[in-house]
């Protein structure tokens, strides 16, 4: 740690992330952070950050080779971890996409597709689901939601999405935010334990993206 108000956040790097962009939105709200591959120095840091983007068998394969899986699992156990896109989905028990893959198992649930299916005027609608969608959060969890990275966002703020699956957590109740694409209500976001999940980019989206940096940093202060 640098010092108690700049935590250090290590990003993993298996390969498979928008890792620069996750770092320079980490730096503009004053956390110092650290791109690795170490298992070491992922347990070394104040919190850690999953990105991802790509397919989960092969993320899976990666993380468990770079013996990166084994430390998030020891890491969640007492620091704060975000999980980003393909991370958010990974770290979910098991996922369908190209077969059935075992997760990092953090967060009970699964990773399903979208399948072809049409929005309410009719048209079918395009998968994999690219662009700005609005949030909606889940009234149910406004008052556990002042803990969770997700504090200073409101319902109708927009995100970027770039995705074919997304996350099913078992306990719904975890789940602090929606998203819609056509008729299908998605889970957007979740806080299970010191666990974050975002199946928007946040560094992608704007100021309202940096909010969520920027109380995530607030949530691992909290926690030390």
């Amino acid at each position: 740690m640098t010092s108690s108000l700049t935590p250090h956040v290590a990003i993993a790097d298996y390969r498979m992330g928008n890792l620069f962009s996750v770092a320079n939105a980490c730096k503009s709200v004053g956390m110092d952070c650290t791109i690795t591959s170490d298992p070491t120095l992922l347990k070394r840091a104040d919190a850690v950050i999953l990105p991802g983007v790509g397919a989960f068998g092969q993320a899976m394969k990666t993380l468990t080779n770079l013996r990166l899986a084994e430390a998030l699992v020891t890491v969640a156990e007492t620091k704060p971890v975000l999980g980003i896109c393909l991370g958010m989905q990974l770290l979910m028990e098991s996922s369908a996409e190209f077969g059935r893959h075992r997760g990092l198992g953090l967060v009970p649930g699964e990773v399903i597709g979208f399948e072809s299916f049409r929005g309410t005027d009719g048209r079918l609608l395009k998968v994999p689901h690219i662009g700005w969608n609005t949030l909606e959060i889940n009234p149910d969890t406004s008052e556990r939601l002042q803990s969770t990275p997700l504090r200073a966002t409101r319902s109708g703020a927009f995100m970027y999405f770039v995705h074919s699956f997304y996350v099913e957590p078992q306990d719904t109740g975890i789940v602090t935010s929606m998203t819609r694409y056509g008729t299908i209500a998605f889970c957007a976001s979740f806080q299970y334990r010191l666990i974050c999940g975002c199946q928007f980019h946040p560094e992608r989206s704007g100021p309202e993206g940096i909010k969520i940096y920027k109380a995530f940093k607030e949530t691992i202060i909290e926690n030390e």
